[in-house]
């Protein structure tokens, strides 16, 4: 079955620093990007500033002879230095590929970073003055390439003379030159380098605007801290400033308990038009919002739509959102979201109307044809169009599985239709074929959709779970506690008690065996009943990869890394079949039943 929606996708542009280029001569003053300053002042680009800039830096590029394959790679994190060098290289055909920070600050052996040199083999790595980036570039950046010039400020590029070069080699770009190569995350291998050319980032920005027209209405005003070593914050986000001649205010906070609070100083002062985000963000605004009444005056002031993506959001967080806007502005707002990657540039599927489920994505985008392949019960999502890369780089038998005869990018997601007998009611994602797997009796789970119910249902307690049972009998999970609801279900402990006495108190694990029970009577069947649960002591770490600078959960690096977790969860199965085996672990959580029927097979 092919999908497609009969609307056209206007004129797009063909280079993608033709709209900061416009909006320097339309509107010079606007700033284009703000933050924080070294005395906590806010300070600012504006459109005219950043395209001088641009071409001045752009000549120092055009000077060393830089391109695709010898691009511009970037160490550090987002910053007005990484912007500009970022735009120049695209305005000038050389190719830029921001590096996740992580992988210099992070690593002790710089494993993927000097995967990603060898890959990419830069002329020119830019990585701030931070000292934090030293180690990294002594240890992955200069042995894998000698040649390459290292530079931890842009002074000297900023001060070159720009000449008429510029504009020939800006003149000198096609549309399916490349702009950018971001890295994949990595979660099952070393990271691919997916190939952005010019065509997907202006094509993608004009379906957004189709899509969410209000863009167009005012200049958007963001607060952001999605990377821009991702396509979400990278490509997404700040394109869609540009491409409306908006203001991205750049937030030095971050979605995790105590780094969130510069965000929410961040919120209050700047009234956002749109504000997007991964769920685990919007579950610490709403947490910061209940106490804080400027941070909801200031936020629900002028804000017109709330996006997410990465995640499906759960039922609790959107509910809470949905009370808060109505307390501070007297009506509910919209909630958007879609399905898309960094092989789309991202946004290949949207949704702009309510739904009851979270996990309704939408309809394709304008000019985006979506195939729906069978995939055994289920429909495997497929897609083409100009926003979809050609290929990664380097990388060409990766590029060939991805894409099938006809040239259709494989997402490895399934949809299902919302309504058979309505195709514009959408598709809802159905899980990733990656993660989907059997049960020792044969039976498929469908992790997916299921980990959304287990997020829905297991709320407050549980903000995250992935999902447990690979080749065993039954179905575990291992969860993501939220502490401060857990804590709240046992306030006679001491205020200083740590995450261990919390998660271990009998009043968390009844009411999490509660939920098991309840869980279980509204799932019937063992590819959907988990009888098994184990709260996590030590969060999911980015640094492991076991989540993403998005925050998103990695199932697999997860599964692998806390093996031993896994054999603990399932610890009672053993027990009952082995007289010598370990006996039950008293961290283990098991659903009412299922106990019962243990302890009748040990007695």
């Amino acid at each position: 079955m092919l999908v497609r929606t009969s609307a056209a996708l206007g004129e797009y542009p063909k280079r993608s620093t033709e709209r900061l280029a416009f909006w320097a001569d339309a509107a010079p003053r606007r700033a284009m990007l703000s933050w924080r300053g070294a005395g906590g002042a806010w300070e600012s680009l504006t459109y005219g500033e950043a395209f001088a800039a641009v071409r001045r830096v752009g000549q120092a590029l055009i000077d060393r002879g830089l391109s695709a394959e010898r691009p511009v790679v970037i160490l550090s994190g987002n910053d007005r230095e990484h912007a500009l060098l970022s735009l120049a290289a695209q305005h000038v055909g050389v190719t830029v590929a921001p590096v996740s920070p992580a992988y210099s600050t992070a690593s002790r052996d710089f494993a993927t970073l000097k995967h990603a040199m060898r890959l990419l083999t830069p002329g020119l790595v830019f990585a701030g003055a931070g000292a934090e980036f030293d180690r990294a570039i002594d240890a992955a950046v200069r042995p894998a390439n000698g040649g390459v010039e290292v530079v931890r400020a842009l002074g000297a590029l900023l001060a070159t003379p720009e000449t008429d070069a510029v504009d020939r080699a800006h003149a000198a770009i096609e549309p399916d030159s490349i702009a950018k190569i971001l890295l994949t995350s990595g979660s099952t291998a070393m990271p691919k380098g997916v190939v952005n050319t010019h065509r997907m980032l202006g094509s993608n920005q004009e379906m957004i605007a189709h899509v969410m027209p209000f863009l167009r209405d005012e200049p958007p005003v963001l607060v952001d801290w999605l990377p821009w070593h991702h396509t979400f914050g990278g490509n997404h986000n700040i394109g869609l400033v540009i491409h409306n001649g908006g203001t991205l205010y750049i937030d030095e906070g971050r979605p995790v308990p105590g780094l969130f609070s510069a965000s929410v100083t961040n919120l209050c002062e700047i009234a956002t038009t749109v504000y997007l985000n991964v769920p685990r963000g919007y579950e610490e605004l709403v947490k910061a919002m209940r106490g804080n009444e400027a941070l909801r005056r200031t936020f629900f002031s002028r804000v017109r739509v709330l996006f997410y993506a990465a995640a499906a959001l759960a039922q609790h967080v959107a509910d809470e959102l949905d009370r808060l806007a109505l307390e501070a502005c007297g009506e509910r707002l919209i909630m958007v979201t879609g399905l898309g990657a960094t092989e789309t540039a991202p946004l290949a599927i949207c949704r702009t109307w309510d739904s009851p489920l979270s996990v309704a994505i939408g309809l394709p985008v304008p000019e985006v044809e979506m195939k729906l392949v069978p995939h055994g019960d289920k429909l495997e999502a497929r897609v083409k169009g100009p926003n979809v890369t050609p290929g990664y780089w380097r990388q060409d038998e990766l590029t060939r599985q991805a894409f099938d005869h006809e040239g259709f990018y494989g997402f490895g997601d399934c949809v299902r239709f919302i309504d058979p007998d309505d195709i514009s009611a959408g598709f809802a994602f159905d899980g990733r074929l990656a993660e989907d797997f059997k049960l020792s009796t044969g039976t498929w789970v469908n992790v997916g959709p299921l980990r959304a119910r287990i997020v829905a249902h297991f709320a407050p307690c549980i903000r995250d779970a992935v999902i447990t049972g690979h080749d065993r009998d039954s179905l575990g999970m291992l969860g993501v506690p939220d502490l401060d609801a857990c804590r709240a279900l046992c306030p006679e402990l001491p205020a200083s008690a740590d995450a261990s006495t919390v998660l271990a108190d009998v009043r968390v694990h009844s009411w999490v065996a509660g939920r098991l029970t309840s869980f279980a009577a509204s799932n019937a069947g063992s590819s959907k009943q988990v009888v098994r649960a184990m709260l996590l002591e030590e969060p999911p770490s980015l640094d492991a990869l076991e989540v993403t600078d998005k925050g998103s959960l990695n199932q697999r690096a997860i599964l692998k890394r806390r093996a031993a977790l896994v054999d603990e969860l399932y610890n009672d199965e053993l027990y009952n079949v082995e007289l010598n085996a370990s006996a039950p672990s008293p961290r283990v959580i098991v659903l009412a039943a299922a106990a019962a029927g243990n302890q009748g097979r040990v007695s």
